[in-house]
């Protein structure tokens, strides 16, 4: 029985992780726009109902299912380090750790990605997407249960910087529940952004928002940046900022039975999804039965397995060569799933194999078995399915409580290098222009002439996790949408963590109480480090998630939508 009903329509429909942003771009939708258009307008949206793990010059990959080709075209929305950076810097200063604050900084590239989204598959103006995103920052919007408790609790990373501290934390104490929570930084950024649109109009609509993107990385909001950057120990330099551009690219495939599992690339870990699908394609799922303890012993495993290979090859492909084909092959896959005992549990990484089949060496086992760490709540996604049956599915990041706000414009400048690694051996180490590995992954699963579905969730390590079982609930045990993202879930911590210092629990592994209750001890006897999840606290929303999807059905031209009851995710759709 799910909290809610799962949302139905046959126009046009979004699912997102707050519902202030489903319903601004649901008024995209019925404006004309497409689910790009509808997509970008939400993304932003989201980096201000959610800024606390949303940030403006943050992350934001995307996908797009381009109906009129039939072919997912993904945008990287991920920036690499600036030049000044390296391994011997945070070697020899911090200890090979990559600490919070402004060191860990990477170009921002959120706004370059929704500029972009707009520019080569959206209909409209930049203006036109940002004016909610605007109106949300200026006019405040009330404050919600969720963002209240996870500035409360991060209060004390809040108020290491003073401009953090201004927006979030005014008169020294956590925004009241209810009352309006205005960013008016915020809003004269995006408001600027918009003025160099309309300033530029002449140009045509491409030129306009290649005078938008300029604004941001070449006019006054880049200076705004760099100075403060430069006065506080940044790395970022003017030719950093002016000299960036997402990548447009193909996305990767995985077949899993007959449903078409499309991910972003190896500089995030959208693979990794891919890798746990070609584990699990010939174990009979259904036959172990939903969430029993046989099969969540054979899921984890497979999490473990893939998570090994993650650590060993993910990294830049344009610095990096990452064996993808290999990785994803039958053959390969089929000899993965010979490793996994079903009596008894890896206790701590499985060893990864490398492309000639020898046994590899993980060099991400820094920090191994290290003490629980501060949990930094962070992420949020969007989806949206058009009238054209254009799909689009993203995964907006950064957080307030990683590094320092730039004052004049209301938003932190991506942390993502947190997600890096200082030895140089690792495919994911520091090195000037190389992204760190992104935990945001989202992705769009086609099954021909039955429907076409993007889904993801937030959720640091647990996102491929999450979405895993997410698709396996709708394609495997035939759940409606809604159920299936509320469906009680597990989560592997078995593996060194993507953000820095990378500590490690071997072992253990987190299940919601339904699944304590039923299958814990048998869990338990198979070698599994088992833990409830608590139903509340920092840790349960960071891993447990929010997953989202919107489902259209080729056949009949009906819409479905779900969205997560455990953080306020919302569908919008007619």
């Amino acid at each position: 029985m799910s909290f809610r009903p799962t949302i139905m329509g046959t126009r046009h429909m979004i699912a997102s992780g707050h519902y202030h942003a489903s319903i601004a771009g649901f008024e995209i939708l019925e404006a004309g726009g497409n689910a790009v258009d509808a997509g970008v307008c939400a993304g932003m949206v989201l980096a201000v109902v959610e800024s606390t793990y949303v940030s403006l010059a943050g992350v934001a990959p995307i996908a797009i299912y381009l109906a009129d080709e039939r072919r997912v075209m993904t945008i990287s929305g991920l920036g690499g380090w600036p030049k000044a950076a390296s391994c011997d810097l945070f070697v020899q200063r911090h200890g090979g750790v990559i600490p919070r604050g402004i060191l860990r900084t990477v170009v921002p590239a959120a706004p370059d990605a929704w500029i972009t989204a707009l520019q080569k598959f959206g209909t409209m103006a930049f203006c036109d997407v940002a004016e909610a995103a605007i109106r949300f920052a200026q006019h405040g919007f009330p404050m919600y249960p969720f963002m209240a408790a996870t500035i409360a609790g991060s209060a004390r990373e809040i108020g290491e910087w003073p401009s953090n501290a201004a927006i979030y934390l005014p008169g020294g104490a956590p925004p009241q529940l209810g009352l309006p929570f205005v960013q008016t930084a915020l809003a004269g950024t995006l408001r600027h952004m918009c003025d160099e649109e309309r300033a530029n109009a002449r140009l045509g609509r491409e030129g306009a928002l290649d005078a938008v993107r300029d604004c941001f990385y070449k006019g006054d909001i880049a200076r705004a940046i760099l100075d403060f950057h430069g006065a506080n120990g940044g790395l970022l330099a003017a030719t950093d900022l002016s000299e960036f551009h997402v990548a447009i690219e193909p996305a990767v495939r995985r077949r899993f039975h007959d449903v078409d599992v499309y991910s972003c690339g190896a500089w995030c870990q959208g693979p990794m999804l891919l890798q746990q699908l070609a584990i699990l394609e010939h174990v009979d799922l259904r036959a172990l039965g939903h969430n029993t303890p046989g099969y969540v012993h054979m899921v984890t495993e497979a999490i473990k397995l893939a998570a090994a290979d993650r650590e060993a090859y993910y990294g830049d492909p344009r610095f990096v060569d990452v064996p993808l084909d290999r990785l994803l092959s039958p053959a390969y896959a089929t000899e993965r799933l010979r490793l996994i005992d079903v009596h008894h549990a890896f206790s701590d990484l499985p060893p990864a194999a490398n492309p000639s089949g020898r046994t590899a060496e993980n060099t991400a086992n820094e920090g191994r078995a290290g003490e629980r760490q501060p949990v930094n709540l962070d992420t949020s996604y969007v989806c949206v399915v058009d009238r054209f049956g254009n799909a689009f599915s993203a995964t907006p990041s950064d957080p307030v409580t990683s590094a320092p706000v730039v004052p004049q414009t209301g938003f932190v400048v991506s942390p993502r290098g947190g997600q890096s690694w200082t030895d140089r051996k690792h495919p994911s180490s520091v090195m000037p222009g190389k992204r760190p590995r992104l935990t945001p992954n989202p992705a769009i699963a086609i099954h021909q002439g039955k429907f076409i579905m993007p889904f993801g969730t937030p959720g640091h390590d647990s996102q491929t996790q999450v979405m895993l079982q997410t698709l396996l609930n709708i394609v495997m045990f035939d759940m409606e949408l809604q159920d299936a993202v509320e469906a009680a879930r597990f989560c592997s911590l078995s593996f060194p963590s993507s953000a820095s210092p990378h500590h490690s629990h071997p072992g253990r592994l987190l299940l919601e109480t339904p699944i304590f209750r039923d299958a814990g001890e048998a869990l338990e006897n198979l070698g599994h480090r088992v833990e409830e999840w608590p139903a509340t606290g920092p840790e349960y929303y960071q891993n447990a998630s929010a997953s989202c999807a919107v489902q259209l059905d080729l056949a009949t031209g009906v819409l479905k939508g779900g969205a997560d009851h455990r953080r306020p995710a919302y569908v919008v759709g007619w």
